[in-house]
């Protein structure tokens, strides 16, 4: 499958939890004789990939990365934009389970927007069942917890034991089902997230698979974000590590680097 956790120990022990539970369902006594279901039933690869993905999703997780985005990212990323004639920073959000990093973009957006200047955010993932959750916008408080009050303030309206997020930036992001290794969606971006998911999961081979798809749709001087404990693999030489922004890259041509 492609799919590694070196250094990743308690993604790699829920991982086996879930297996095992999952061969406990089947009436299976051992990964072998799982290997042998796998051969005569190919829907269970979709269920095993599940299987694999830990999804630990929260809004503002990783406090100084958004914090970051939204004092200098974001706004920098508006000024290379106008500069260039466009109205519209672009962003896309890849494994965003169910959604809370892509809303959070949202919010971020809005304290410092121009007037007549828009933020896009398209979002996808693999897993129908997490989108449906993102495209209700309904969340539990647990999920919130990081997030800062004048945010929460903003976005959400409580509904009995729930937080529902507003129609304002609900309607903001476009959820799309897509495989972070497939084709990506109708770019180019100026900032694209793929934290915690390919760069934790996927061996050296599936990691330079998602920076190519990167590579395709980010915008020369773009941003890339991944999470604050992967690392880019080798030959990765055109994302220069960006000040001040946990495991964000900026791409960049070897030339722009020269003249920097």
């Amino acid at each position: 499958m492609g799919m590694r956790w070196v250094g990743f120990r308690k993604v790699r022990r829920q991982v086996c939890k879930r297996i095992s539970r999952r061969l406990d369902d089947l009436g299976l006594d051992d990964a072998q004789s799982y290997r042998s279901y796998l051969t005569s039933h190919d829907e269970e690869w979709e269920v095993l990939g599940s299987l694999c993905r830990v999804t630990i999703s929260r809004f503002y997780r990783d406090r100084g990365v958004f914090d970051a985005l939204r004092s200098g990212v974001l706004p920098r990323l508006a000024q290379a934009a106008a500069a260039r004639g466009d109205r519209c920073v672009r962003c896309w959000s890849a494994g965003c389970a169910s959604g809370e990093e892509p809303y959070t973009l949202v919010m971020l957006w809005r304290p410092e927007r121009a007037p007549s200047f828009t933020l896009d955010v398209t979002a996808t993932d693999s897993d129908e069942g997490l989108l449906e959750r993102a495209r209700s916008g309904r969340y539990n408080k647990s999920s919130l917890r990081d997030l800062p009050d004048d945010l929460q303030t903003a976005a959400f309206t409580k509904e009995g034991g729930q937080y529902v997020i507003k129609d304002e930036f609900k309607c903001a992001v476009r959820f799309e089902r897509r495989d972070v290794c497939g084709e990506p969606p109708a770019g180019p971006f100026d900032l694209i997230l793929c934290r915690n998911l390919a760069f934790t999961y996927f061996d050296d081979d599936g990691q330079r698979v998602v920076l190519d798809v990167v590579r395709r749709v980010l915008n020369r001087g773009g941003v890339l974000v991944v999470g604050v404990h992967e690392r880019l693999p080798e030959g990765s030489a055109e994302f220069e590590p960006l000040a001040g922004v946990p495991g964000a890259y900026r791409y960049i041509l070897q030339t722009d680097s020269a003249a920097a």
